[in-house]
């Protein structure tokens, strides 16, 4: 590690033992020490060490056990703290020698002609959707004292201040577990304090440099008509197995949205009445100045009343007479900026009043744009009821055709569909939800997705049911394609759906699709999953060439490898050349909107990596694979699926061996996030959410959602085809992207942690499938090492590497305490106080890892 970083980490971890012995006392201090000591020498082999430290826990009693997991806990979020301050700083980026992301983006493109280049920037479209998280871990009073110490530290570089001191000290007194579950409008309230914290302030930054960027590579500045980045959000929309989401709700989180929008424009306003005193203006402005308050400060005074007025009203949850469309914001902006242009005050029109309007661009009235994602068969089972009591059959049992001609026929029948009268709880909540997007302002609404899309007639049910709740406006549909098969299938419904003219036009000749990330890759493993999903777009931008529809892609990517997450960068630059055409739209979720998204400097980087790469992307595509590559990533996927279910869907004993060896079973019943960690109470392992299946999994550090199937294919293949592996590895960005990401899966992998976890935990009978998948993770590092000619993982990244070995000390306690709780939570499930300490314990090592699900 840096000097610096590691001298932070050190100040930062001596405040909190200062803080622990003046609460405990000194003996508790050294106990912590000696713990960590040991588990140091466990990480060079000292079995003796080990037991000492399993003899320690075993022996504290929970009210012990929960102060040296929070200890733990505690200094793995202030090493995370102290990173992402130094990354995110000029003195971090010099040290560690990262450019700019458009610095770097502008020596690359160095011989590329400007018209290019304008024509990628009229194209940047970056939409961020963020994401309630069911495995969601730290309190946002935690998240808002962390916020605070790493915008000390910016300002202390040599030793650490009061302020420092008193936040740890706040944060060692604070219970971390929630009593209760958040709420979705706990979560929806959350969300919107990321963007009042960090990105209300970072997009201004954000687009004045990429304005430069623009300046310096093709001469002109940005439209003020160009808005590279928008917000939506999930959270209090997504009702897809959550019965918490309710119409009601979602209106109350849209009410909260606009309610916290008003208040932070009011303050901007305000400052800009302040600031734009002066009298040189054109006529029209000086003309307007009745009250002879300054032609500028005239102009935004109405614009200040309403926003006012719109505060009081949306405090007493009330709509009416309350801000309803941007244009009341951005208009009067428009006018005062035209002026000052016009009478020669460029600096003042290009400072503070640009900012505001590019804040009302990429905010709007709400800051976020609520999608209502629902699943496919909660519209079918309500159309169905229906249908049934008007005696038109049973909807269910119809073909796939039946169903679209009587779909196409009421979309285009004036007359309404549904009678008044009283439905089942679950059908008069699909059509509360209908009636509710209907009364909102329409640009406080974001997209509709269909989950476990697989049909047209899962989309044109959609359609029928905004039409018969008398939407006025044609909200986007997106299917979303989440199986393995649902993605092989998507170009054909995408197809056969565009080829229906009337929708075709409804549409407007653009269309969202999303691609699920998640489920994919817990249905068919890492591989198969990022092969189809690679082949389905690639497939559905010649669909859309063809129609002459613009495909606007949407990525439900999680945080971690099996759920396609993975540095931003990357994942843009391996993307199929033109899918990128129609813009990025992609999900942010739980931490990883704190890691990328959590400070205002790291929010502006993190931008500019977006923006980077997908410029990069569409001025230099990246390259078409060969028949060759594609027949040979084919034969990969299918091994690797077949390899990956074999484990998880043909071994009879695997549920029972991942519901042991993991705290799966325990997760659903603690406070984490308002979610349900399964979308149907009494089903199995096929209805658990994909985030709790990897969160279990990375918590017992097998992590085997992430790699199960690829190295062992791999390794097959590279007996017969090793010079077009290599080849492919050199060549193409994307495959090599793929094993880059399995290198830091590895890293995170522990095989003696997942064994102690069997040892104690999983019957005896059982040991065997845990020996066996820790053998097959061991090969398939060798496997991949070799391809990558390295002896030792994360060789050609030795930052994160360092990082990662920082944390390790303060892992392997955790994980043992919470072994023990695991123990004895089985024996006794009433012990409240265990629960307290596995749930600290979880969040302690989502922590160390930088990421959950």
């Amino acid at each position: 590690m840096l000097e610096t970083i590691s001298n932070n980490v050190r100040k930062l971890g001596e405040a909190l033992g200062q803080t622990i012995a003046n609460d405990k006392g000194q003996k508790w201090v050294d106990d912590i020490e000696a713990i960590r000591h040991l588990s140091k020498e466990v990480s060079n082999g000292n079995e003796e060490a080990l037991t000492a430290l399993q003899d320690k826990f075993r022996a504290y009693d929970a009210d012990e056990l929960i102060v040296h997991a929070r200890a733990f806990s505690q200094f793995l979020n202030l090493a995370n703290i102290a990173e992402q301050q130094y990354t995110a700083s000029e003195k971090g980026l010099a040290e560690l020698d990262l450019p700019h992301p458009l610095d770097d983006l502008k020596e690359k493109l160095s011989d590329k002609p400007a018209h290019i280049i304008e024509k990628a920037i009229s194209q940047l479209e970056i939409e961020l959707v963020l994401t309630a998280h069911p495995t969601e871990v730290n309190r946002r009073t935690f998240i808002h004292k962390y916020h605070e110490i790493a915008q000390a530290l910016d300002n202390n570089d040599n030793v650490l201040g009061d302020r420092i001191n008193e936040l740890i000290e706040q944060a060692w007194h604070t219970q971390e577990i929630r009593n209760n579950r958040p709420s979705p409008l706990d979560e929806s309230r959350w969300g919107l304090n990321t963007i009042s914290d960090s990105l209300w302030h970072a997009v201004p930054d954000f687009v004045r440099e990429l304005d430069q960027f623009s300046q310096e590579k093709i001469g002109k500045p940005l439209p003020e008509t160009c808005v590279p980045l928008t917000m939506a959000s999930w959270m209090a929309g997504d009702r897809d197995g959550n019965p918490f989401v309710t119409a009601k709700l979602s209106e109350q989180a849209i009410l909260q949205a606009r309610l916290m929008a008003a208040q932070l424009y009011l303050q901007d306003f305000e400052t800009l009445y302040l600031e734009l005193s002066m009298g040189k203006a054109t006529s029209d402005l000086v003309e307007n100045d009745v009250n002879e308050i300054g032609p500028y400060r005239q102009a935004l005074k109405p614009v200040i009343e309403k926003l006012q007025r719109s505060v009081s009203l949306l405090e007493s949850n009330i709509t009416e007479g309350a801000i309803a469309s941007s244009s009341e914001l951005y208009l009067p902006l428009k006018q005062c900026r035209d002026s000052l242009l016009a009478v020669g005050l460029t600096r003042i029109a290009n400072s503070h009043i640009i900012d505001l309007m590019r804040k009302v661009q990429c905010f709007g009235i709400s800051l976020v744009k609520l999608d209502v994602r629902q699943h496919s068969e909660r519209h079918d089972t309500a159309l169905a009821e229906i249908l049934t009591s008007l005696g038109l059959g049973d909807y269910l049992q119809w073909s796939e055709d039946e169903r679209v001609d009587f779909l196409l026929t009421e979309i285009n029948n004036p007359r309404p569909l549904i009678p008044n009268k009283a439905w089942s709880q679950e059908t008069q909540e699909v059509l509360d939800t209908f009636d509710f997007i209907a009364k909102q302002p329409r640009e406080v609404m974001g997209i509709y997705i269909i989950s476990m899309a697989s049909k047209v007639s899962d989309v044109l049910l959609v359609n029928l049911f905004l039409k018969t709740a008398n939407v006025s406006w044609q909200m986007p549909i997106a299917p979303l394609f989440e199986t393995l098969d649902d993605l092989n299938n998507a170009p054909k419904v995408m197809d056969d759906l565009l080829t229906i003219k009337e929708y075709k036009t409804r549409c407007d000749n653009k269309h969202f699709v999303m691609i699920g990330y998640s489920d994919s890759a817990k249905d068919a493993g890492v591989l198969a999953a990022a092969w189809g999903q690679y082949h389905s777009q690639e497939a559905l931008v010649n669909v859309f060439k063809n129609h002459d529809t613009v495909l606007k892609l949407f990525h439900g990517r999680g945080g971690t490898i099996g759920r396609g997450g993975g540095p931003a960068h990357a994942a843009i630059a391996s993307q199929p050349p033109g899918t990128l055409d129609g813009g990025l739209r992609v999900t942010e979720q739980g931490e990883t909107i704190r890691y990328k998204f959590g400070l205002p400097s790291l929010a502006v980087r993190s931008l500019h990596l977006y923006a980077s790469a997908i410029l990069d992307s569409l001025i230099t595509p990246p390259l078409t694979p060969s028949d060759e590559w594609r027949e040979l990533m084919g034969k990969l996927a299918t091994e690797s699926c077949d390899i990956y279910r074999h484990y998880v869907q043909e071994e009879p004993d695997f549920v029972r061996y991942f519901r042991q060896a993991t705290p799966e079973q325990e997760l659903a019943s603690l406070p984490l996030g308002s979610r349900p960690s399964k979308r149907k109470v009494d089903g199995g392992i096929e209805s658990l959410r994909a985030i709790p299946w990897i969160f279990a999994w990375s918590q017992n550090r097998l992590v085997l959602p992430s790699w199960l199937g690829l190295g062992q294919t791999l390794a097959n293949a590279n007996e017969k085809d090793a010079k077009t592996i290599q080849t492919m590895l050199t060549e193409w960005r994307y495959f090599r992207a793929r094993l880059s990401l399995i290198e830091m899966v590895y890293l995170k992998s522990e095989p003696q942690i997942s064994a102690l976890y069997d040892q104690a935990l999983v019957e005896p009978e059982l040991h065997n499938i845990g020996e066996t998948l820790r053998s097959q993770l061991a090969k398939d590092k060798q496997t991949v090492l070799s391809l990558l000619s390295q002896e030792h993982i994360m060789e050609s990244d030795p930052w994160n590497l360092n990082s990662f070995k920082l944390r390790q000390p303060y892992l392997l306690p955790l994980h043992l305490m919470q072994i023990e709780v695991l123990s004895r939570l089985r024996q006794s499930p009433d012990k409240i106080k265990n629960e307290q300490v596995l749930t600290v314990t979880m969040a302690g090592i989502a922590t160390g890892l930088r990421n959950t699900g």
